[in-house]
């Protein structure tokens, strides 16, 4: 009855060798995703540097965003093999399955493939004319296609998550026995996690193009031989890192905002997701977002070293340093103990009289609040390292500045600790307030850092490319880092689910109908992000071998 429209012919389901039919999907698909998000994020971050170069006429951002739109015409291949690869896996493991969703979401899926033509169009206009349309007011022309061609992939990837929402999220008035002949294309494009979904990876994709990047650059710095070499990657491995780690203050908060629209679509997934079998995925994902934090943190404070007047704020980084340390073990506390029998008695229970105060969310919504005005307080610091402000209001600029911090950390601290003596229907309300503070905090502070910056008098030249190879392996560490999480993420969204493929409409009757056991989930992770590494490795020897041994003269660079 469910599957009524699609041919009774078709069998439910076929296996796959070895592995099974749903690890043959979970690869395809998460290597598909990768590579999808590298050719989202890395666009971004060329016509972002791009328009620098034009309008700071500065050519090095130029020939930085025309290095990585070469590499992203490998990556862009590598995105429709797997991308065929999951839909041929598709069609012959889950054939109802899959017709089903082609029954909803065939009209979209015709017009995802003709945005994917003009995507593909625009992407080799946009870097096989680089050099002819470099000359006067062509360079506009050519920015344009830069913007065209985010645009098209932004739209291609609003239309994906629309079929991943509704297998999650689908509309509540939608039923087994309406599932193929009520539902309106629209309304299921439009259900309730699509948008929060979008805006999630769209953030994401910032800061995963920006460690690809980071990466990148770390790759060719330490294999660099020369100085002209190492002072032009290390510039680009700072460009990099800085717009990953700006992107990564900001994605917690729309993970704030896709959780909540899980919870008030059904609180039952919700708590699944949270406090369920699945809340130690949750610690596993505190700590490897304390790495990420930890990791760039730790390259603004390397890369003080070759920045003239920076020695004055290496003092505070072992302050910072602590807020991160104890804001990572705070946010990595789990509230329910694995434990004996033994070790239970003399707990008095499943939770620790000491660190279960600590497992809460109001503990942890402090402690990651509190991360990221440290983070957002290290990136200031180095802005500000290599400059003299000379506006006459510069010292009352900088006190209102760090008011702005005092208040802010006051506000998250507040409701952090008046959130453990009320309810939980106002402890939740009180998360909004905290990162409301904060995200005002970075506002408004880099408003008047840019009002300061204005004429500012230069400390010194930069000296690109003085930096300790151990600075680069933390680079590594970011990309390695962000593409686990990007799987573990992943897993999170889809297992949910449980045994349904989509929610309360349509079961999985299959013998991986399950969902599988965290060890289980964490080898399928790591073979993924191994798999996926492996040929980003490849696409950067190509890029090695296409590269010109022409550099830009490595000047000093304002922040």
């Amino acid at each position: 009855m469910i599957l009524q429209a699609v041919a009774d012919t078709l069998p439910l389901y076929r296996d796959f060798p070895i592995i099974g039919s749903r690890g043959a999907v979970w690869i395809a698909a998460e290597l598909h995703l990768m590579f999808a998000a590298f050719v989202l994020g890395v666009p971004m971050f060329a016509v972002v540097a791009e328009a620098i170069g034009i309008f700071g006429k500065d050519q090095r951002y130029d020939r930085l965003a025309k290095e990585f739109t070469r590499l992203l015409l490998i990556a862009y291949s590598a995105t429709a093999i797997w991308g065929a690869v999951l839909t041929f896996l598709l069609a012959t493991l889950y054939p109802r399955f899959w017709a089903y969703l082609t029954q909803i979401f065939g009209a979209s899926m015709w017009v995802y493939v003709s945005i994917f033509f003009f995507e593909s169009f625009t992407l080799y206009l946009y870097y096989y004319g680089w050099d002819r349309w470099k000359v006067g007011r062509s360079k506009i022309v050519h920015w344009s296609l830069g913007i065209l061609l985010n645009i098209w992939g932004t739209l291609v990837m609003f239309i994906a998550d629309s079929w991943l929402t509704y297998m999650m999220t689908p509309p509540r008035d939608i039923t087994p026995e309406t599932a193929t002949t009520s539902i309106k294309i629209w309304h299921a494009i439009m259900n309730h996690t699509w948008m929060p979904i979008n805006i999630h990876r769209l953030i994401g994709n910032v800061v995963f193009g920006g460690a690809i990047v980071g990466a990148y650059a770390s790759y060719r710095f330490l294999a660099s031989t020369s100085d002209e070499e190492r002072a032009h990657y290390d510039w680009m491995g700072y460009v990099g890192n800085f717009i990953a780690i700006a992107a990564l203050i900001v994605l917690p908060f729309a993970g704030y905002w896709l959780g909540r629209e899980i919870y008030q679509y059904d609180q039952s997934m919700g708590i699944t997701m949270m406090g369920g079998f699945m809340s130690w995925l949750w610690v596993i994902q505190a700590f490897l977002i304390a790495v990420l934090f930890l990791a760039g943190n730790y390259y603004l404070w390397i890369g003080m070293g070759r920045i003239p007047g920076a020695e004055r704020f290496r003092p505070y980084t072992k302050w910072l340093l602590a807020v991160l340390v104890i804001g990572a073990i705070v946010w990595g506390t789990p509230h329910t103990m694995i434990a004996d029998s033994r070790e239970l008695t003399a707990m008095g229970g499943s939770h620790h009289p000491f660190l279960g105060v600590l497992g809460v969310m109001s503990a942890k919504n402090t402690a990651v609040n509190l991360m990221i005005l440290a983070t957002f307080l290290s990136f200031l610091m180095y802005r500000r390292a290599n400059t003299r402000p000379v506006v006459p209001w510069a010292k009352t600029g900088t006190q209102i500045q760090g008011a702005m911090f005092a208040i802010a950390a006051a506000i998250v601290l507040f409701y952090g600790i008046r959130g453990y003596f009320v309810e939980a229907i106002v402890r939740i309300g009180y998360s909004v307030y905290q990162v409301g503070a904060v995200l005002a905090c970075i506002v408004f502070v880099t408003v008047i850092d840019v009002l300061l910056a204005r004429g500012a008098e230069s400390r010194g030249t930069i000296q690109w490319g003085k930096m300790p190879p151990r600075s680069q392996y933390a680079l590594f560490i970011l990309a390695v880092t962000f593409t686990w999480l990007m799987g573990l993420m992943g897993f999170a969204r889809s297992g949910i689910r449980q045994h349904w493929h989509v929610w309360q409409v349509i079961p999985d009757t299959s013998p991986y109908a399950a969902t599988p056991a965290l060890g289980y989930a964490a080898i399928m992770i790591s073979v993924c992000v191994l798999i996926f590494l492996a040929l980003v490795g490849f696409i950067f020897w190509l890029g090695g071998l296409a590269e010109k041994s022409t550099f830009v003269e490595a000047k000093h660079v304002g922040h």
